[in-house]
């Protein structure tokens, strides 16, 4: 069994900033990839960004040059900093991994980004 526990979401004005962390708990021996999608309301999920356990990251258009992935191998945490939010950032983040082929998902956080 694998948790993700996300944290880090709330309200920010647009210009702000806001860093998302996801910790991985329970019984497992690696995770590959981890990442973060998002949700917004009557949309289609969509990958936001992606970090390997090479440390190999991938953002999506849209958010390239604003946010960043990190992650903490030793704690199996997962991070995302995202500077000078937009008020179309504003959604449901959701922590993902991968753990022998298997995709695990977080109960998701909100962001919302105000004008």
């Amino acid at each position: 069994q694998v948790q993700l526990e996300e944290s880090g979401g709330g309200l920010v004005q647009a210009g702000g900033s806001l860093r998302l962390s996801c910790a991985a708990s329970g019984s497992f021996f690696k995770i590959s990839t981890m990442g973060w999608y998002r949700q917004a309301p009557g949309k289609q999920r969509e990958s936001v960004a992606t970090i390997t356990n090479g440390d190999n990251t991938n953002y999506a258009d849209s958010v390239k040059g604003r946010f960043t992935i990190s992650r903490d191998n030793a704690k199996n945490t997962v991070y995302l900093q995202m500077n000078s939010l937009k008020v179309e950032d504003t959604a449901v983040y959701y922590c993902i991994a991968w753990i022998l082929g298997r995709v695990y998902w977080g109960q998701g956080t909100q962001v919302t980004v105000s004008s």
